[in-house]
C-alpha cells in the first residue's frame, strides 16, 4: 500500500491509503495462505456464512432447504448459494472495501460466533487463480430486491450494475471465476471436486458438485460426521469410527477414543497409533471449525505428550487465525487442550482397569509417551508405572515383575554405564535398571510410592566392585609387577588397575567409569593447566579430589591369566593397553581421540609381536 498525497491536500488534513491490489494479492499468496487451493475454501466459507445468515431470517425453514452448488468444467469455476445475498449498498460496502466483512456489520454483530470467517479478505484469495471475479447476488432481506452484479479485477478496479430481479430468480449469491491458464491444476473439475470434499465433507449444509459433462450433480457431503450418526449397537459405532479414522489417516487405529466437549461444541475422535513414533514427534491433527476444514496439521489442539494419537475434530467455538489455516492461541484453545488431555487420561485409566490385552499392546508401542505423562501425572504413575517396560539386568521387563525378585533396585545414570555393568551385575545377582533413557531414572526412583517394600538407589562403582571377589594373596603378589606396569601405562587416562574374580568368566575386564567422574577429571586437569591465572582461581575453587576410572581385570579369564604372567615389560604394557581399549569399546561410550589411538597402536603392536614370534 502507498500513501496517497496530492499538492492540493492542505497541511494537517487527513489522508487515505491507496491499495496496490496486485501487491496485496502477492502478499496473500506468499505469506498468508499456504497454497492457491484455499480459494475454494474461502468461497465455500462465504457461502456457508451466507446460509447461516439466511437461516437467521427464516428460522422455520426445513433442514436442507438452503444449499451450495459447485460447478467446474475446466473453463470456469462457479460457486452458488441460497444464502442471504447482497444488496447494491452491501456490494459497495463489503466487496469494494478490503478488510471489511459483512460478518462484522452492526445488525449481526451479536451473531458473529455463528460465522466461520470474520476478517473480510477471503474473496481476495480468488485472485490467486483468476484475474477477474464475477459476483451476481440478490438480497433475501427485501422481497423485491433487484439483482446486483459486481466485477472485480486484479488491478484494483471494479464495476457494479443493478439488474432486473429476473437475472437471479431467488435470493443468494453466485461467484464465477475464469481461471488463468497457469492455474489449471487448481481449477480443473477433478481437483475442484477433490478440494470440495477435502474442505467441506463435514459441512452441515448440502453441497453438490457438477462437472459440466451432463452427468447429474453429485453430493460432496452426503452424510453427517460419523460421530453424529446413530448406530444399531455400540460395536457398530466403534467399527464405524475406526473405519473413518483409517480413511482419514491411512492406518488402522489400535483403538478409537470419542471426544465430546459440549461447552465449546467440539466432537470428534482420537485414533491411537498402532506403532511407536519417535520421541517428541508431534503429529498434526485434522481440525474443522463449524464443519469447514481448518487444518490437517494442527499440533496445538493436544499437549506435547499426546503424540500417540491423531485426532479429527469439529468445533464451534475455536477461533481461526486470519489465514484460517491454524487456530488462534487463546484461553479457549488452552481450555480445550486441557479438556482433551483429560479425555486421553481417562481412556488410559479405563484400558488399564478393564482391557489388559489392549493395555499391553498400547504400552508395547507407546511406553515412552506414557512415561512422559507419568512423570507429571500422579494418577497415571500409580496406575501404569508397575506395567511400564524397562531395560534391566533381567532383560526388558516391567518394574512389577522386576521388583518380585529384586527388593533393592539399582539405577544407572546413563545407558553406557548400564552397558558396562549389566552382564557382571547380573552374574553377581544385582538388580540393575537402565536409567539412561528419557524419563526412566526419575520414574524408577518413584517406584517405592507404588511398592513401599522396594528400595531404589543409584548405582555407584563402589557398590559394584564390592560384589566382585578378591583374588587370593598369592595370586595378588604374583601379579604385582604386571599391575604396576599396567597402572603406569594407563595413568594418562587417570585409570587405576585391579585384579578380581567375577562372572561371566568370558569377560576379561570391566572398565568402571562414570560420565560425572570423567567431567570431574577434565575440570581438575583444566584447573592444573590454568594455575596462577584467573581461570585457575575459579576452577581451583571448584576443585575436589577427582575420582579415577578403574580397569578391573578378571582372574577367571584365561587371557588375563596369561597376560599377568608376561615377563617382557613392553609386551605387558601393550597387553594392558589392549585390555583397556577392549573394555572401553564394550562400554559403548564415545571414545576419546587418545583412546582410539591407543586401541590402534596396541593392536598393531600385538600383531607385530605375534608375527615376529611366528617367524622364529
Amino acid at each position: 500500500m502507498t500513501l496517497h498525497d496530492t499538492p492540493a491536500t492542505p497541511p494537517g488534513a487527513d489522508r487515505t491509503f491507496q491499495v496496490d491490489l496486485r501487491g496485496l494479492v502477492d502478499l496473500l499468496s506468499h505469506h498468508l495462505y499456504s497454497s492457491p487451493r484455499v480459494y475454494l475454501r474461502e468461497l465455500l466459507q462465504n457461502a456457508v456464512d451466507a446460509l447461516t445468515a439466511r437461516q437467521g431470517l427464516a428460522p422455520d425453514a426445513p433442514a436442507g432447504a438452503f444449499g451450495i452448488r459447485l460447478y467446474a468444467d475446466g473453463s470456469v469455476v462457479r460457486v452458488e448459494d441460497d444464502g442471504v445475498g447482497l444488496s447494491e449498498a452491501d456490494v459497495h460496502t463489503f466487496l469494494a472495501t478490503i478488510g471489511r466483512s459483512s460478518k462484522r456489520a452492526d445488525r449481526i454483530a451479536e451473531q458473529r460466533a455463528d460465522f466461520i470467517g470474520q476478517f473480510g479478505i477471503g474473496l481476495l484469495s480468488c485472485f490467486l487463480v483468476a484475474d477477474e471475479i464475477h459476483v451476481l447476488s440478490r438480497s433475501a432481506r427485501t422481497p423485491d430486491a433487484p439483482a446486483v452484479e459486481w466485477r472485480g479485477r486484479g488491478d484494483g478496479s471494479y464495476t457494479v450494475r443493478t439488474l432486473p430481479a429476473s437475472a437471479r430468480t431467488r435470493p443468494g449469491t453466485t461467484v464465477t471465476l475464469t481461471p488463468r491458464a497457469d492455474t489449471g491444476e487448481w481449477t480443473g473439475p477433478e481437483r475442484v471436486h477433490a478440494l470440495a470434499r477435502q474442505f467441506g465433507s463435514l459441512l452441515r449444509h448440502p453441497v453438490t458438485f457438477e462437472d459440466g459433462s451432463g452427468t447429474p450433480a453429485v453430493p460432496v457431503n452426503p452424510e453427517p460426521a460419523p460421530w453424529e450418526r446413530t448406530y444399531p449397537t455400540p460395536g457398530a459405532r466403534s467399527r464405524a469410527l475406526a473405519g473413518y479414522g483409517e480413511e482419514v489417516f491411512g492406518f488402522t487405529p489400535l483403538d478409537t477414543i470419542e471426544l465430546d466437549l459440549p461447552a465449546v461444541g467440539l466432537k470428534g475422535i482420537a485414533c491411537v497409533l498402532p506403532e511407536a513414533v519417535p520421541a517428541g514427534r508431534r503429529h498434526g491433527h485434522r481440525v474443522h471449525v463449524k464443519g469447514m476444514l481448518l487444518s490437517e496439521q494442527a499440533e496445538e489442539i493436544l499437549p506435547e505428550w499426546a503424540f500417540f494419537v491423531r485426532c479429527v475434530v469439529d468445533a464451534e467455538s475455536l477461533r481461526p487465525t486470519a489465514s484460517r489455516e491454524s487456530l488462534y492461541e487463546d484461553d479457549t484453545l488452552a481450555a480445550v487442550r486441557d479438556a482433551l488431555a483429560e479425555r486421553l487420561r481417562a481412556w488410559i485409566a479405563r484400558v488399564a482397569a478393564s482391557e489388559p490385552e489392549l493395555l499391553e499392546r498400547f504400552l508395547h508401542a507407546h511406553h515412552l509417551a506414557v512415561k512422559s505423562l507419568a512423570v507429571h501425572d500422579d494418577e497415571i504413575l500409580r496406575m501404569l508405572l508397575p506395567w511400564l517396560p524397562f531395560e534391566t539386568t533381567d532383560g526388558h521387563t516391567t518394574l512389577d515383575e522386576f521388583a518380585r525378585t529384586h527388593r533393592t533396585v539399582l539405577v544407572t545414570s546413563s545407558v553406557e554405564e548400564f552397558r558396562q555393568v549389566a552382564a557382571i551385575a547380573s552374574a553377581a545377582g544385582l538388580g540393575v535398571v537402565n536409567g539412561g533413557y528419557t524419563y526412566d531414572r526419575e520414574l524408577i526412583h518413584r517406584l517405592p510410592e507404588i511398592r513401599p517394600e522396594v528400595v531404589v538407589a543409584d548405582l555407584d562403582p563402589e557398590t559394584l566392585t564390592a560384589h566382585l571377589d578378591p583374588v587370593d594373596r598369592e595370586t595378588e603378589l604374583a601379579a604385582t609387577a604386571y599391575l604396576a606396569l599396567a597402572r603406569d601405562a594407563l595413568a594418562v587416562f587417570d585409570c587405576d588397575v585391579a585384579l578380581r574374580t567375577f562372572h561371566p568368566a568370558s569377560a576379561p575386564a570391566l572398565l568402571v567409569d562414570s560420565r560425572e567422574a570423567r567431567h570431574e577429571r577434565t575440570r581438575s586437569r583444566l584447573a592444573r593447566e590454568q594455575e596462577g591465572g584467573v581461570w585457575g582461581d575459579i576452577l581451583g575453587a571448584l576443585r575436589r579430589e577427582a575420582p579415577r576410572a578403574q580397569l578391573i581385570l578378571n582372574q577367571l579369564n584365561p587371557l588375563v591369566r596369561a597376560a599377568v604372567a608376561i615377563e617382557e615389560p613392553e609386551l605387558a604394557r601393550t597387553s594392558a593397553e589392549a585390555l583397556y581399549g577392549q573394555a572401553a569399546m564394550l562400554s559403548r561410550r564415545p571414545l576419546r581421540p587418545a583412546e582410539s589411538s591407543l586401541i590402534n597402536r596396541s593392536f598393531l603392536d600385538l600383531l607385530a609381536h605375534a608375527l615376529r614370534k611366528d617367524s622364529r
